[in-house]
């Protein structure tokens, strides 16, 4: 279990079965937990009034090593609509404990990326694209996210063709995923680049709250430049 000062909520478990239409194999069986989500975290009073009047939540999600029919446990992989100005709500990631891999796709499938990441990094999910968090390890994965609170999740992109663009087999290939008519090569790329993003990715992600030029860009994603992010 991750440090954290004073007691924690209840998590949110997402189980298997939640999983089963995303997963590679669709006749899978397995059951139980797959991974926990600690929603709306703040070390003070200050901090979560500061958060809460930002549109913002800090979450921490717990993700245990597993197989699960063949493909490294993930999590089920959603798009975040557009804000008022039409530019998709971005996300930001911190990895605390153990190796990631966020398999990125643009809302058109013009792009897919895989964004390595190892503890102490931290991975920009930029406007416009869907993501899947893979635990690819043997040790319990545990990332941080700030995320803005003005929207809903979008599942529906992942429910419909069962799952990402890629499934992340076991034995660490990457099966393209029958239920899309035409799938890009999948890049592979080491933590973001975040160029033009100030306080980004120069200390612990908990380090920004209360940061509001370094948040900003969560909930007006348009005054910014994401070009940059997934060049590598």
């Amino acid at each position: 279990m991750f440090s954290w000062p004073g007691p924690l909520p209840e998590p949110q478990v997402r189980t298997i079965e939640d999983l089963r239409g995303v997963l590679a194999d669709a006749r899978c069986r397995q059951e139980g937990p797959a991974y926990f989500m600690y929603r709306d975290l703040a070390k003070s009073e200050f901090d979560q009034t500061w958060l809460a009047g930002h549109l913002l939540r800090y979450d921490v999600t717990v993700i245990p090593p597993a197989v699960i029919c063949g493909e490294f446990v993930k999590t089920k992989g959603h798009f975040h609509p557009n804000n008022p100005a039409g530019y998709g709500y971005p996300e930001i990631y911190e990895i605390i404990e153990g190796k990631a891999g966020y398999l990125l796709q643009e809302n058109r499938l013009n792009d897919a990326v895989l964004v390595k990441a190892s503890k102490g990094d931290t991975v920009l999910i930029p406007p416009g694209y869907g993501h899947v968090t893979i635990n690819p390890g043997t040790e319990t994965l545990v990332m941080a996210n700030i995320v803005s609170t003005a929207f809903e999740s979008c599942y529906g992109e992942y429910e419909s063709r069962h799952g990402a663009a890629y499934y992340c087999m076991d034995d660490g290939t990457f099966r393209p995923n029958p239920g899309y008519p035409a799938i890009p090569p999948l890049r592979h790329l080491e933590a973001c680049n975040f160029d033009g993003f100030p306080g980004l990715g120069k200390g612990g992600l908990y380090d920004l709250v209360c940061n509001e030029e370094a948040l900003v860009f969560l909930n007006n994603p348009e005054k910014f430049e994401f070009g940059r992010v997934l060049n590598g």
